[in-house]
């Protein structure tokens, strides 16, 4: 998959591209990512990329140009047809479905703002969509589009080693992940749950979706509103919700 970044600090995306999972794909051929600086097209001597807002107000906002021609040699880098997208507290949550549809794409064109904003005329020339990473505000795109390249590289084809993380990983299929356990046995008194040392597979795959269910339902009951549940998951949750009522029951309370 290639990637083109058009971005202010071409820098700050070392830590992703050299390293871990991303950096890994990259050094295997396996993607390509290539920072585009839109000051390289200023028109003017100073590399300006900004400018004051019409209608006033605090901050500077983004230029039609350069970003515009920046986002045009982008393109030339990326396989015909790749997406635009800007980076934007504007834009519709990215979410792991959103990841998937981005890894299944052969190219891609990531764009991270800074200031203000993007002059709104600069969207709408390069017909690009908006996408945020989380209802806050970050100081530029580049954290974002660095979470963007990290959560959609790691999904295409040969970049993990084993393809089945992926799958089981949390919001593969709309949950969170279940615990994870490793050695020792026992540590700081705290032993292993039972089931997941006893080798009974069936056993083990009941316990990590109810697990998976119960944890959403705790955490993020939003992602289950809606959810059509099969009659497994229903048993499980069930099952689940009646445990950790149990607990609450026998748990010291202070006098």
């Amino acid at each position: 998959m290639d990637v083109a970044v058009v971005t202010l600090f071409p820098d700050m995306l070392a830590p992703v591209v050299q390293f871990g999972v991303v950096g890994r794909a990259i050094r295997r051929e396996l993607a390509r990512v290539t920072a585009i600086d839109p000051r390289d097209y200023a028109t003017d001597p100073h590399g300006t990329v900004d400018d004051r807002p019409y209608g006033g107000g605090p901050g500077m906002v983004i230029r039609v140009e350069p970003f515009a021609t920046a986002i045009a040699a982008a393109r030339r880098v990326v396989p015909e047809g790749s997406p635009v997208v800007f980076l934007s507290p504007q834009g519709r949550p990215f979410d792991q479905a959103t990841a998937r549809d981005f890894a299944a794409l052969p190219g891609l064109v990531l764009v991270a703002g800074r200031y203000e904003g993007f002059d709104e005329r600069l969207i709408e020339i390069a017909g690009g969509e908006e996408i945020s990473v989380g209802d806050f505000v970050l100081s530029g795109g580049e954290i974002a589009a660095m979470a963007v390249l990290d959560a959609t590289l790691r999904l295409c084809p040969g970049v993990l080693g084993d393809e089945q993380s992926a799958e089981q990983e949390s919001f593969a299929d709309g949950l969170l992940d279940h615990p994870h356990y490793t050695r020792p046995e026992i540590a700081h008194g705290r032993p292993v749950p039972r089931v997941l040392t006893e080798g009974n597979h069936e056993a083990i795959r009941r316990w990590r979706r109810k697990q998976a269910l119960g944890r959403t339902s705790l955490r993020r009951p939003d992602l289950l509103r809606g959810r059509q549940l099969s009659d497994e998951d229903q048993k499980l949750l069930g099952e689940f919700r009646a445990e950790q009522a149990a607990l609450r029951t026998t748990e010291p309370t202070d006098n």
